[in-house]
């Protein structure tokens, strides 16, 4: 049996001969004045100090800092092994250690503040780890040697004082920490307690100076608590982790000071890290307990973690070994139980300090469990669900088990599976997308008993992941555009969306598939509902693989994927410099424009064309000479305006129709001379008895048709079979008068345009014999209605070529102008379509025009009275008239019939709620007495 003072006193017998030696060299000798002792005292506590230090140092006799807890205890020498209070943990039979132990006495303070105050009381102080054995300061590690610093104090009499140390690396790899509390209630005010940590900043062992200076320690002050706990914090460097730290205590209480011995550190070798994160527990698809979390942060090296699991606050299930991944399976579970576990971290190469527990986590199952409780997959794939089913503290038989949908729909039992006594299974096959019911975006699946289903159900999610992806290439070839529809995904809440890709170094694959390693591209929602995303630069000749992943809690979905070379989509620029006009002459639309730059391939063109107004008919022309740089197109009307566009594409097809180029229009200009001269007709004045008249020439101008596509002016020509031809140019003038002499006397009106004059022209000849020939027999007029009067007529057989007949009307109560219409000679009825007045009186004369001249009219006033043909032009206005007062008449009846019925049935009761009114027949005519 060895004594505490042994254990801490006993040493090799080299190193007290060496240090008493020293002493003795030190003091002073008797006889020597008071004042020259005190010198000689400071001066031998300042040798012993250096020597001490030296001797740390030389022999690396420095505590090493073990990773778990250790005891700084500091007894007075009179204690024995009777009477010694020693910490918890210390045995009191300590002959089991090996070795001789010496301790090294020294009667002196390193602060010489309490040099005063020394007394003979000799205190030991020594560190002793948790199983009670004190731990050599040399870095060999020999047995038994332990170093020893003595402080001396009139307090600690019959006490002593024993603390438990703990030191360690923060997490953060930035922050030392030492923390240290007591063992027994100290006896003092706590107010009076301070602790000091005096430490050498970390360097490589080989390095430090010899001796070790006193003014190389650095000093922090230790916060204490009220429980009279510390806690030093020593900052060290990140490149000095892996050096060798030098430390030492000073505890000051009630005046007394404590001083531990020379501690030593590396402070990679203690490291604690923070405990884990974001513990969580779920029920795998085999309904096992999954415990999850994840590695503390800031952490540069692996980790080892050990689980503790609380089994309904009863039994606790601790992981048999230490595991280095960050999940571990429980065990099965049961419902109605709950689960409370912790985690805690330590570094994998078992060196360093467990972590702190995390703080604990509580699960609690339900009475129906479903494994997994949501399943989150695409449209076509088949899933399966587990169940337990507890009822009135009892398990149910699987084989009692049924399942249902949304409550509305039954599950065949064909979909069963019984896994075990308990476990039912149930799976779905080629699953259809989930339609959205007002909040709802799944089906919900009941696991019910025979007669029972529970509230609890699990939650079926399916997503259409048949997502199209487009692409194109801008003109320039400088980036590629990629967009999708949004609406697919929208209804799953809580869920992202992202575009991944991978681009291989050349082309497609037959089968694209999605690769392992992708990269996820930023895609931009656009009002039109569909996600955008820009590639660029781009590679032409690459294929890059897509697919549109969806992230949500429940897991991730990917869309098949799409491979898209840029080369092939490509959406070229619009051709340029289109130009647009009616060419001369030919009379075709003439389209002209300029291919662009990029692509190099060969490309087709598309023209549409259309009459320029608010709302274009287009038309379309394709071009597929790749060549071609214009187009000439017929069109119907050469005098309007055509406005027309241009696109390309490749002409293998690839790629998309470029957008379509500004609009060209043309311009109305003369195509060709006038196809025809315009309609001639004429108003004569002057005495009939005389052998002239002035004669007014009437004629309407050209359309645009006949005209192409304008007049500049009108020349009269005229021929006399005396006089000859002339010519007379009127301007734009519309009428003409010249005098009339001659027997005979015929005149042509020229439309003549930028181009030339009209061929085909309208003759009309004035003769004298002409004007007595009567070809008309007799001539009706008949109104139809406001707006039309037909007329009717019958020719006399004639010797003269009739070319065709000319209508004239006009208003005798009015100075109009006369109207005319030029009608064919084949011709026996014409509707005039013209505003007529009932009440007025209108004339009305035909006049046949042969080839040799005008011939004679047939003139009458106002409308025929025939009685036949009066009762058939009436009957277009009677019928109308006939048939709408009809249906007004119809209207009221119906209207009144049924405002009498309600004014005569109002107060007749109801039979269903009178007595006396049943049994009578209200519908049945009664005599009225």
């Amino acid at each position: 049996m060895h004594s505490f003072k042994e254990i801490c006193s006993s040493d090799k017998q080299k190193k007290r001969d060496k240090i008493e030696t020293q002493r003795r060299i030190i003091l002073p000798t008797p006889g020597v004045p008071l004042q020259s002792k005190m010198i000689f005292q400071k001066f031998y506590v300042a040798l012993l100090y250096c020597e001490f230090l030296y001797v740390i140092t030389a022999l690396n006799l420095a505590y090493p800092i073990p990773p778990g807890r250790f005891k700084l205890s500091c007894m007075p020498p009179n204690i024995t092994d009777d009477t010694i209070r020693l910490p918890v943990g210390i045995p009191k039979n300590t002959s089991s250690l090996n070795g001789d132990y010496v301790a090294v006495e020294t009667k002196f303070n390193w602060s010489v503040t309490y040099i005063s105050k020394l007394s003979k009381t000799t205190f030991h102080c020594c560190f002793i780890n948790e199983e009670g054995a004190n731990y050599s300061t040399h870095a060999d590690n020999m047995e038994g040697e332990t170093l020893v610093s003595a402080v001396s104090s009139f307090v600690f009499q019959q006490l002593g004082a024993n603390w438990n140390i703990q030191c360690w690396m923060k997490g953060d790899l930035k922050l030392f920490i030492c923390y240290m509390e007591p063992l027994f209630k100290n006896p003092f005010k706590n107010s009076d307690l301070k602790v000091h940590l005096s430490y050498d900043p970390p360097e490589e062992i080989e390095d430090l100076p010899l001796p070790l200076q006193e003014d190389s320690f650095q000093t922090v002050q230790c916060s204490c608590s009220v429980q009279e706990c510390c806690e030093c914090h020593v900052p060290i460097p990140t490149a000095r982790l892996n050096g060798t730290l030098l430390m030492y205590l000073k505890i000051a209480s009630a005046g007394v000071t404590f001083q531990s011995p020379l501690m030593s550190v590396q402070p990679m070798h203690v490291v604690k890290p923070d405990p884990p994160l974001g513990l969580h527990m779920e029920i795998t698809d085999d309904g096992n307990l999954k415990v999850s979390w994840y590695r503390p942060t800031l952490v540069p090296f692996p980790l080892q973690y050990q689980v503790k699991c609380l089994e309904n606050s009863t039994s606790v299930r601790e992981a048999d070994k230490v595991i280095s991944a960050t999940s571990l399976l429980v065990g099965n579970v049961l419902p109605g139980s709950s689960y409370e576990v912790q985690v805690r971290a330590k570094r994998l190469d078992s060196s360093g300090i467990w972590s702190d527990w995390s703080s604990p986590r509580i699960f609690t199952t339900q009475d129906v469990i479903y494994f997994p409780p949501k399943i989150l997959t695409s449209a076509g794939s088949n899933v399966s669900f587990h169940c337990i089913y507890k009822s009135e503290d009892k398990i149910v038989s699987s084989k009692k088990i049924v399942w249902w949908v949304n409550l509305a729909e039954k599950i065949t039992e064909s979909q069963y599976n019984i896994v075990s006594d308990h476990v039912s299974k149930v799976t779905f096959s080629n699953l259809r997308a989930t339609k959205p019911r007002g909040n709802f975006t799944y089906d919900a699946v009941y696991c019910c008993n025979e007669h029972e289903c529970h509230h609890r159900y699990a939650e079926l999610y399916v997503i259409d992941v048949n997502i199209n992806i487009s692409c194109e290439t801008d003109g320039y070839l400088t980036k590629m555009t990629c967009r999708w529809s949004a609406g697919t995904v929208q209804s799953l809440l809580g869920s992202t969306v992202q575009l991944r890709y991978h681009r291989s170094s050349l082309y497609c694959s037959a089968s694209p598939s999605i690769h392992p390693i992708s990269q996820h591209k930023d895609c931009i929602l656009q009002r039109d509902g569909f996600y955008e995303c820009i590639f660029q630069p781009i590679f032409l000749l690459s294929g890059y693989t897509m697919w549109i992943r969806i992230n949500h809690s429940l897991g991730s979905l990917d869309s098949p994927p799409a491979c898209v070379l840029p080369d092939s989509v490509v959406k070229p620029l619009p051709p340029s410099s289109v130009k647009s006009e009616i060419t001369i002459n030919s009379g075709l639309l003439k389209i002209s424009w300029e291919k662009p730059l990029f692509p190099e391939n060969n490309l087709q063109f598309q023209i549409r064309y259309g009459l320029s107004g608010k709302e274009i008919q287009w038309k379309v022309h394709e071009v597929y000479n790749p060549k071609s740089k214009s187009a000439s197109l017929p069109v119907p009307d050469l005098c309007a305006v055509y406005a027309m566009q241009v696109r390309c594409k490749r002409l293998d097809g690839l790629g998309y129709w470029s957008n379509w180029s500004h609009p060209a229009y043309t311009v109305v200009r003369d195509i060709k001379a006038p196809t025809r001269g315009p309609e001639i007709w004429r108003i004569t004045n002057g005495d009939i008895t005389k052998k002239e008249r002035n004669v007014t020439l009437l004629w309407k101008p050209l359309m645009k048709n006949d005209s192409l596509c304008s007049v500049k002016r009108y020349v009269v020509k005229h021929h006399t079979s005396h006089n000859g031809t002339w010519s007379e140019d009127v301007g734009n003038h519309t009428s003409f008068t010249f005098l009339w002499t001659e027997q005979a006397h015929t005149v042509t009106v020229l439309a003549i345009n930028s181009i030339g004059a009209s061929s085909a022209n309208f003759n009309l000849t004035f003769s004298w014999p002409m004007t007595k020939v009567n070809a008309v027999q007799s001539l009706s007029a008949y109104p139809l209605s406001s707006s039309c009067v037909v007329l009717s007529w019958t020719l006399s057989p004639s010797d003269y070529n009739l070319m065709y007949l000319i209508i004239e009307w006009k208003n005798l109560n009015e100075d109009d102008d006369i109207k005319w219409l030029r009608i064919p000679s084949h011709v026996k009825k014409y509707y005039i379509h013209d505003h007529f007045i009932p009440i007025e009186e209108y004339q009305f004369s035909l006049y046949p025009i042969f080839v040799e001249g005008v011939g004679s009219p047939k003139i009458i006033n106002g409308f025929t009275q025939g009685e036949s043909q009066r009762s058939d032009a009436g009957l277009y206005i009677t019928v109308p008239i006939i048939i709408s007062s009809s249906v007004l008449l119809l209207g009221t009846l119906l209207i009144s019939h049924q405002r009498m019925k309600k004014l005569f049935w109002e107060d007749v009761p109801n039979p269903k709620n009178c007595s006396w009114a049943q049994g009578l027949n209200f519908q049945k005519r009664t005599d009225i007495l």
